[in-house]
């Protein structure tokens, strides 16, 4: 299972007509508008919000320069304005989250191009030359109103422009790397309606369908791209546009393919061969870049200088498969395992665009972990444990045996061959702490007990510290091996666990402190219970009540394994067959 969260983009989108813009601006409860937008719609959408209208704003900016929008924020402060419509391409769009960024007014948008720049919480602006990016929830707008009808009289080069910087929008959301399964579907969606569409509309401009599909293939790029981190297509246009004044969405155009091709992307050819069939720059030169504007940029850019297909990099799918085939000759489990592997890591590494830089820590911190890691100091453990990879395996093997016990991860104190221990037994051994007494009972998944299983138990003691952290102690304690009786039942006595930060003085802890996480485990005891014929369960039990039960550094703690230790420990371990 691959962790990742999702948050969905909270404005409202409505397919419509720019005839119920006034209604839509109502429920946003507006009833002073400052409407942003040339004349062009303007004068419609003043039209539709007829008495709403407090003052209009017809000089929005590409790249949004904070000159014009102080401008606008003085007409906003002079009209007692209550909300923002913009109506237009990106610059209405980035004029209005600029001014909503200063004065927190809501925004309703009305696009007529296929920017979907009023999906995002992103907000771009130029100052000096230099234009600057940052997202916040403050610039996303409440509202988006498409009327495809305003789209219909949009000019073919601005069409597929627009069009192509909507497709790049997609596109970068598919190797960012916080893409999720959601902006994924999302992503391919919009990917092919633009891909379909745009030719459409080049060849017969008031097809409908052809226009339905293109804004909705943008309104998914959009909200696909307001959900995960930009990455090097929208840095290098950005720099580009902030540097010297470039249209936007051409912008775009030009540079796709290339980063793309960068990238590593099988479809970049495709996504040049369209670009070249439509009425577009097809090169920087042709927006006014020379070769000296260029000099000390990126080799994608002097590519994109001329117009020149894209060159690949070296064949990165080329030597993936060249190393994936390498195992042929393995085992069928070992090929299948080490070829995904292979996989995934070099398809982390491209979409990444890793630096030999990280890379060459990464590897520097694994070797930490490997001089660091003895036989009681799992380091390695601790790191899938702390990645929650450890919890991962736990969850699918549990899944194959659902009605067992929930499992646990093992934990970096396991340590083999425990000494067997008689029932009754205190594995305190003196140690101060509030007294339990522990009655366990195993039974297989028919409720039979299970006579003459091995319980292997540890944890830790009142300070937080196991056995094998504290050197000065004599000998295994908190630690144990029993047997069941013949009823299946195994009786001792302990200390109440306590909550306990996991060792944070090497490279896992390192990376808990420079990503903000705190190091502490939940309370709870380990068990191992093994015979022969049944699949060993490992898992912990943890108390209720406890610290950090909603945020246990290594994700172990589950529901069913959360038990009352305040009248004594007791609790039924449900094992199955092996052939379960």
């Amino acid at each position: 299972m691959t962790s990742f969260s999702y948050a969905a983009n909270p404005v409202r989108v409505v397919f419509g007509s720019l005839g119920t813009l006034g209604d839509e601006a109502g429920r946003l409860g507006l009833s002073r508008v400052l409407l942003v937008g040339g004349a062009r719609f303007g004068d419609r959408a003043a039209a539709a919000l007829g008495p709403r209208l407090a003052a209009r704003f017809e000089e929005p900016a590409m790249h949004t320069p904070v000159d014009v929008t102080e401008r606008a924020l003085k007409v906003v402060a002079e009209h007692d304005v209550d909300g923002v419509v913009a109506i237009g391409g990106g610059s209405a769009t980035g004029l209005a989250k600029a001014i909503a960024l200063h004065t927190d007014l809501p925004q309703l948008i009305v696009p007529t191009t296929y920017a979907g720049s009023e999906l995002t919480s992103v907000l771009g602006q130029t100052a000096d030359g230099r234009k600057t990016t940052q997202k916040t929830s403050k610039v996303r707008p409440e509202a988006v109103l498409y009327d495809v009808d305003l789209t219909l009289s949009l000019p073919v080069p601005l069409s597929a422009a627009s069009g192509l910087n909507a497709l790049a929008h997609a596109v970068e959301a598919t190797y960012a790397p916080d893409a999720n399964p959601m902006t994924d579907l999302f992503a391919a969606e919009a990917k092919r309606l633009l891909v379909s569409a745009l030719p459409r509309i080049a060849a017969d401009p008031s097809d409908v369908d052809a226009r339905t599909d293109a804004l909705r293939g943008a309104w998914l790029a959009g909200s696909c791209l307001d959900a995960v981190t930009m990455g090097l297509h929208h840095q290098l246009c950005h720099h580009l546009g902030g540097k010297f004044g470039l249209p936007h969405a051409e912008t775009h155009a030009v540079l796709l393919p290339y980063v793309m091709a960068e990238k590593g992307l099988d479809d970049a050819n495709d996504v040049f061969e369209l670009a070249a069939s439509l009425p577009i720059p097809h090169s920087l030169a042709e927006l006014g870049l020379t070769e000296a504007d260029l000099e000390g940029e990126p080799e994608l850019l002097r590519q994109a200088l001329h117009g020149t297909r894209p060159a690949a990099p070296p064949s990165l799918k080329a030597l993936t498969k060249q190393v994936a085939d390498s195992f042929a000759g393995a085992p069928d489990r070992v090929r299948t395992l080490l070829t995904d592997l292979v996989e995934t890591l070099h398809g982390y590494a491209i979409r990444t665009d890793l630096t030999q830089d990280e890379w060459e820590y990464a590897i520097g911190f694994l070797t930490r972990a490997g001089h660091i890691t003895t036989d009681t100091r799992q380091e390695f453990i601790l790191l899938s444990d702390t990645l929650g990879v450890s919890s991962v395996v736990d969850v699918l093997t549990n899944s194959r045996t659902p009605d067992t016990t929930p499992s646990a991860v093992l934990g970096p104190f396991y340590v083999e061959g425990p000494p067997e221990t008689p029932q009754g037994a205190d594995i305190a051994e003196g140690l101060p702490g509030t007294p339990l007494s522990a009655d366990i009972l195993v039974t297989d998944t028919q409720d039979v007990p299970v006579a003459g299983a091995i319980v292997d138990v540890w944890q830790s003691n009142e300070d937080g510290f196991y056995d094998v952290q504290l050197p000065d102690l004599d000998g295994p304690v908190l630690r144990a091996r029993f047997r069941t009786d013949a009823e299946g039942r195994l009786r001792f006595r302990t200390i109440v666990p306590s909550a306990y930060p996991i060792p944070a003085d090497g490279p896992v802890g390192e990376m808990l402190t420079a990503v903000g996480r705190h190091p502490y485990r939940a309370p709870h005891v380990h068990f191992m219970i093994a015979k022969p014929g049944y699949r060993t369960l490992i898992t912990q039990l943890f108390v209720a009540g406890g610290e950090y039960l909603d945020s246990d550094t290594v994700f172990g703690v589950k529901d069913g394994l959360i038990v009352d230790f305040t009248d004594g420990l007791e609790f039924t371990f449900r094992i199955s067959g092996s052939g379960a």
